[in-house]
């Protein structure tokens, strides 16, 4: 139970955090729910068929910096953060209660929690208490940074004449961050190389704070 507890705990925490920092105008606590929920599972569910198409075609055995850079951008962050893009499209994002650019943050966060719950709960019931304390500070915040980042620019999308332009490059966004942080870290041959992964994620959290300033300050309801 207490490693269950771990893994779930940095999840609330920045749920509680970005609802807090939904100011004006809060969205529907079941809204939210069902997109945690769609994250935890048919995220999930899509990422794993997605990723075994990709490890069909891409041999498990190439070592080479090239096939780093093919598992880091595509087999990881791209099939992730589409999976989590797919959802907050296509079911948060024509929802009437998606009515101000901040929504784009708020839901894309609740959606990337819902996916890292599943796969914090799996590590941590793994590698127990020192796996849960890492990824508490690393992967989970990992998570709702691209989340931010993606949802930043599906908030523009749904008032903007250029939705499609805004959806897709949040999703890039979302990719490079991500692709970047494991990219860093699959690189394991090179001594120190892994810092890199949280500069990576240091300048993301840096856009993504001000992402949220920035969708608080235009709210349509402030």
């Amino acid at each position: 139970m207490h490693l269950l507890l771990l893994a779930l705990a940095p999840i609330v925490v920045i749920i509680v955090y970005i609802y807090n920092k939904d100011k004006y105008e809060k969205e529907p606590k079941r809204l939210l729910l069902y997109n945690f929920l769609l994250g935890a599972f048919v995220s999930i569910l899509i990422t794993t068929i997605i990723s075994l198409i990709f490890n069909s075609i891409i041999p498990t055995d190439d070592s080479s910096l090239l096939h780093l850079i093919i598992k880091a951008f595509f087999v990881v962050a791209f099939t992730e953060e589409f999976s989590k893009y797919f959802i907050v499209r296509y079911f948060a994002q024509p929802n009437k209660a998606f009515n101000e650019p901040f929504d784009g943050i708020m839901y894309a966060v609740m959606v990337s929690m819902g996916f890292a719950a599943t796969e914090n709960i799996f590590y941590v019931l793994e590698g127990g208490v020192s796996s849960g304390i890492l990824r508490a500070f690393t992967a989970v915040p990992a998570h709702a940074t691209f989340g931010i980042l993606m949802g930043y620019f599906m908030g523009k999308a749904k008032f903007s004449n250029n939705r499609i332009k805004h959806n897709l490059t949040g999703l890039l966004l979302a990719v490079i961050f991500h692709g970047s942080y494991d990219f860093f870290l699959f690189i394991n041959f090179i001594p120190g190389i892994w810092v890199g992964a949280f500069i990576s994620l240091g300048v993301g959290i840096v856009l993504a704070r001000k992402g949220i300033k920035k969708h608080q300050e235009k709210s349509y309801f402030k």
